[in-house]
């Protein structure tokens, strides 16, 4: 399953990576609605809100259907035909959606017809080994390449920075009964895990364990979200699990949902209690996050999430994110995260 995920980026920097060709080829960046609403994070959990990518003309109706808009829903589908006053009185987890039955429960079936197709956006998720002294948690992302440590410029650019996971998920849309404003909120579909991951937990295990249905490459995003091109039977098509993932150990840090720190996705060495050494892998992300925080005291505030003195155990000197990353990773290398490919 898929409980817990991370999205650093700033709303302005978010739209920027989730840029994209529209079908007249026109180069374009999604808008926001309601992106007041949307809070960075390196530690998101169910019932929290993140943002997905969905078609323009859910909300509107004579849009193009592949033109993309950018929302912040919350974490755990209520169906629309919920008639309870309160969304919280769901008897039943709907964080995650498993593909094998997706279009048979009725949480998620009517959804999945109607074309109410997202994709959610994360820098990456987390996942819990198993072990006999405790879980040890791992962040898997997508590979990364050396221009992700460059900070880019601002505008219509080019993003070249963190790549985003693009997970593929259903979204539904509830109105209170007494009326008010409409609730959207989204489940993340979720697969077999690939052999590459199966070592952290195997759905064959643990009944219901998967991990999200990935949708890798931008033909793959449009043919999900272009609900009133491709039918939902074509659709489905595109889950399927993917080896184009890299992933690291980190520290239970990330355990309490309430710590909110770069050093939730900073990678650890197993095994002992000495910092981890810098490899190709993670001297990427030590870059993506020291480059957040360069250039204007605006930049520095926007790019990163507000945490307050409630996540800090102790008084320490202020440090900078890449501060924290910096007393985790050496220098020198070591053998490279793990990497794989499809």
């Amino acid at each position: 399953m898929c409980g817990r995920t991370a999205c650093s980026l700033a709303a302005d920097n978010l739209r920027r990576a989730c840029a994209y060709r529209d079908r007249r080829g026109r180069h374009r960046q999604p808008d926001w609605v309601r992106g007041e609403r949307y809070q960075p994070s390196y530690n998101k959990g169910p019932q929290s809100s993140s943002p997905v990518l969905l078609s323009r003309r859910h909300l509107q109706q004579d849009a193009d259907s592949s033109e993309r808009v950018l929302m912040d829903m919350r974490w755990g589908l209520v169906p629309s035909w919920f008639k309870q006053d309160n969304p919280s009185k769901l008897q039943f987890n709907t964080s995650n959606c498993r593909s094998d039955t997706m279009l048979s429960k009725s949480s998620y079936k009517g959804a999945l017809l109607k074309g109410k197709r997202c994709v959610v956006l994360a820098d990456g998720f987390y996942e819990w080994q198993q072990q006999s002294g405790g879980k040890q948690p791992y962040f898997i992302y997508f590979p990364q390449t050396k221009d992700a440590m460059d900070k880019g410029t601002e505008g219509d650019e080019e993003w070249k920075g963190w790549r985003l996971l693009t997970m593929a998920g259903i979204f539904d849309c509830w109105e209170p009964p007494a009326g008010g404003e409409m609730l959207y909120t989204y489940t993340i579909i979720t697969v077999d895990a690939s052999k590459d991951v199966s070592f952290i937990h195997h759905r064959q295990v643990r009944a219901g364990k998967g991990m999200p249905a990935i949708l890798d490459g931008d033909e793959a995003i449009r043919k999900w979200l272009d609900f009133a091109e491709v039918p939902t039977q074509e659709a489905v098509k595109l889950i399927q699990p993917t080896e184009n993932i890299a992933f690291h150990p980190v520290s239970t840090f990330v355990n309490n949902v309430r710590n909110n720190t770069p050093e939730c996705v900073a990678p650890i060495e197993l095994g002992t209690k000495k910092e981890v050494k810098a490899t190709p892998s993670n001297k990427v992300m030590l870059g993506w996050l020291k480059s957040s925080q360069e250039g204007s005291p605006q930049k520095k505030e926007n790019d990163l999430p507000k945490w307050t003195s409630q996540f800090i155990q102790s008084p320490s000197p202020k440090k900078t994110s890449a501060d924290v990353l910096q007393q985790w990773l050496g220098k020198q290398g070591q053998p490279p995260a793990k990497k794989h490919k499809a």
